[in-house]
């Protein structure tokens, strides 16, 4: 059985990045000059445009916004994404390190540079990245950069700093669901099968039900013997999630 839930927390963050960067990103003290007021609204419609999947027409404000301030974070964080869903990774890079220059002590600029070294195969890097990102103190979302360095520890096969990274993000956010998944999954691939039931429950209570999470209470409730259950978890499958790469797989695993 392989980990299959466990990733880095890249769909939120990278979300987070077009919605609100601007917002969560500390600006430095020249903000209310002309250059900075440009980059801030470049920003905001090169988000605004990627979020419509206007990639071209985000480029141009994306550029506009940090040939107008170089040293704003934001612009260049928003523009590293951009690069990157165009695959254009040494552009990608770049502005991610760009990113980290304007804005070195910033926890959410860290742990997006971090997040982006371990999607690139660069994951002993990456920690540096994630742990420098918990010394900001207006770092809000500790919990997602624990997570990352917890499932980019998973991508290189160390179970062991996936666990503590994991269980340290909880001790900033026991409730946060990204945690608790793949906490259950490690637990699952692990054999330990009731500790895994213990860590999707609490996933569970949040509301966050996915197709994901449930083929993975189908699993663990099999690993237990538990027919009703994993029957429980497989018609939700086939009922909510019918047509998914989850629902195919229930079909390959046949009933207990």
């Amino acid at each position: 059985m392989t980990i299959r839930v466990l990733m880095l927390v890249v769909g939120g963050m990278l979300a987070g990045v077009i919605s609100g960067c601007a917002s969560t990103m500390s600006a430095e003290p020249d903000q209310e000059s002309p250059g900075r007021k440009a980059a801030e609204l470049n920003t905001q419609l090169g988000r605004e445009y990627m979020s419509r999947g206007q990639y071209e027409v985000a480029l141009e404000k994306l550029k506009k916004a940090v040939a107008s301030d170089p040293g704003y974070a934001p612009g260049h964080t928003v523009l590293a994404v951009l690069y990157e869903t165009l695959g254009e990774d040494a552009a990608a890079r770049r502005h991610f390190e760009e990113a980290v220059e304007a804005a070195p002590d910033n926890g959410d600029v860290n742990n997006n540079m971090g997040a982006y070294l371990c999607r690139t195969g660069k994951d002993k890097r990456a920690n540096r990245y994630f742990e420098r990102a918990l010394e900001d103190p207006f770092y809000r979302t500790p919990a997602v950069a624990m997570t990352n360095a917890g499932s980019c520890a998973l991508q290189r096969g160390d179970t062991a700093d996936a666990d503590r990274y994991l269980r340290l993000a909880l001790e900033y956010d026991p409730q946060f669901s990204d945690a608790l998944l793949n906490l259950a999954a490690l637990n699952l691939e692990q054999q330990q099968f009731l500790r895994a039931r213990a860590f999707l429950q609490r996933y569970e209570v949040s509301g966050e039900i996915t197709a994901g999470s449930l083929l993975l209470g189908y699993q663990v409730e099999r690993s237990l013997n538990n027919e009703r259950e994993a029957g429980r978890y497989r018609a939700a499958i086939l009922q909510r999630f019918p047509g998914t790469p989850e629902a195919a797989e229930l079909q390959t695993m046949g009933t207990l």
